[in-house]
């Protein structure tokens, strides 16, 4: 595969950004590349072995084809409309066409100043560059879609944030950046025009099955609700929270996006908040599906120009039927449930009460679950809870409910085992390679970045112990 660049969103979208190439840092230098992605997309190895200096990967040099630009976007922010935002950091630098006929963006965040950075330096550091590009090859090993991480340069430039830190970048890759506030800024600026030119643009590019369909415009909201009632349902299913579910960084194409400060669930709290800086609890991890729906709207509101309502409200009504359909599925597989009954929904939300009560590991609890034999009482989980009793009652209950599908126990412990991980990023194991990197020691790095492209490999060391208690007092804010 001959490694290209095409310049699509440059040529065809003029008015929807700000032409201007990456500001280097000060003695950058590659300390981390994702060599399976890199072989994935026929990235040659001497690309991550510049002569001098940081290369691509730092914004020093250009691929041929590269028109690298700053998109503009509005959106609303913990429910308030923000106005104008748009690439206040980073840079897309082109697009690489795949053999598949697809095509990702490459995209280099933390790449300098644009017309978009408002009060900020266009800066990232370190610190957040390490937790997005875990986060994100986490999240893609766990089956979540996702952008990518391609690679991370650190550098001597100092970025003050609640200290100083060293400033870095990320390549970022994604079969689009189209945000739900893209859609929003020409909304609002009375550019209807515009809005319908953008949904043109990803039909063409992402949908081309709707391309000569006279329904297309609806055809394609209808998908995108769909897209993301099931990524709010794979969320939901990981434990994970997001933490900053503006309409700036919901994906067009359900990918998750923009990870800042996001967490794992540790003790099973569906009140959990993952944002300091979110004192309302507005996306705490329960309200995920809610805020989907709420940003979906925003998003139909932007299209109703050229939509009619009553289409836009239609599908819209499709998003619960979605998340409940795709959430039932997938928590049937973690529960090791084959076929689909009527009490599934009592069993699980029992287990849920229990774990609330107890503050129950969330992936723990759900990996020792696959140990379960249906004709026996013994099960290692027994001795993770609190109240036997409770936990004796609802177990009998589920042995029984196992005894209803025709599957050995060995199939069934293989098939959890596929979906129940052992592994997720908790914020400690992060901190801790985050920590080790601002030293100048990037060991950690590489070996969790490893550690987490098999999460549902069994394994007996820290990355699948509880978290020590100052793990779990880790604060993450948005300058994260």
């Amino acid at each position: 595969m001959t490694l290209s660049f095409t310049a699509r969103w440059h040529d065809q979208l003029p008015g929807f950004y700000t032409a201007l190439k990456p500001t280097p840092l000060e003695n950058a230098r590659l300390i981390w590349h994702n060599e399976s992605l890199a072989n994935e997309l026929g990235v040659p190895s001497s690309l991550f072995q510049p002569a001098e200096g940081a290369g691509v990967w730092g914004g020093e040099t250009l691929l041929p084809g590269m028109q690298p630009l700053a998109q503009v976007y509005s959106g609303h922010q913990f429910g308030v409309w923000a106005g104008q935002l748009g690439d206040g950091r980073g840079i897309l630098l082109g697009e690489q066409p795949l053999p598949d006929g697809r095509s990702v963006d490459w995209h280099l965040k933390g790449a300098g100043l644009t017309p978009y950075s408002r009060m900020g330096d266009g800066r990232a550091v370190l610190r957040s560059t390490i937790r997005e590009a875990l986060a994100s090859e986490a999240m893609h090993a766990l089956g979540v879609p996702t952008t990518r991480a391609l690679s991370i340069v650190t550098s001597d430039t100092q970025v003050a944030r609640e200290t100083y830190e060293q400033g870095a970048m990320l390549m970022r890759i994604a079969q689009s950046h189209v945000r739900f506030g893209h859609f929003e800024h020409f909304y609002y600026r009375r550019e209807p025009e515009k809005v319908r030119q953008l949904a043109d643009y990803v039909i063409q590019h992402h949908w081309p099955q709707f391309n000569d369909d006279a329904d297309k415009y609806v055809l394609w909201f209808r998908d995108v609700v769909a897209r993301t009632a099931s990524l709010m349902a794979c969320w939901q299913t990981v434990g994970f929270a997001h933490g900053v579910m503006n309409t700036d960084n919901m994906s067009i194409l359900g990918l998750t996006f923009d990870y800042g400060p996001y967490g794992f669930l540790d003790d099973y709290q569906p009140g959990y908040i993952c944002n300091h800086s979110d004192y309302q609890g507005r996306y705490s991890f329960e309200n995920q599906p809610s805020v989907g729906l709420w940003n979906l709207q925003r998003l139909a509101q932007s299209l109703s120009p050229f939509i009619d309502v009553e289409a836009l409200n239609d599908a819209l009504d499709h998003y619960q039927e979605v998340l409940l359909q795709q959430f039932g599925k997938l928590m049937r597989r973690k529960l090791g449930m084959i076929t689909q009954e009527k009490g599934d929904n009592e069993i699980l939300n029992g287990l849920f009460a229990l774990m609330a009560r107890e503050g129950s590991d969330y992936t723990r609890t759900f990996r020792l679950l696959g140990q379960t034999e249906q004709h026996s009482a013994a099960s290692p989980l027994r001795d993770e809870f609190i109240d036997r009793a409770a936990f004796d009652s609802w177990f009998a209950i589920y042995r029984a409910r196992l005894q209803h599908d025709n599957i050995d126990d060995a199939a069934r412990q293989q098939q959890m085992n596929g979906v129940n991980p052992a592994l997720v990023l908790r914020n400690w194991l992060a901190q801790r390679a985050i920590e080790q990197a601002e030293k100048g020691d990037y060991a950690e790095l590489h070996r969790l970045h490893q550690a987490l492209t098999t999460p549902f490999a069994d394994r007996e060391d820290e990355y699948v112990s509880r978290p020590p208690d100052w793990g779990k007092r880790l604060e993450v804010s948005c300058s994260s």
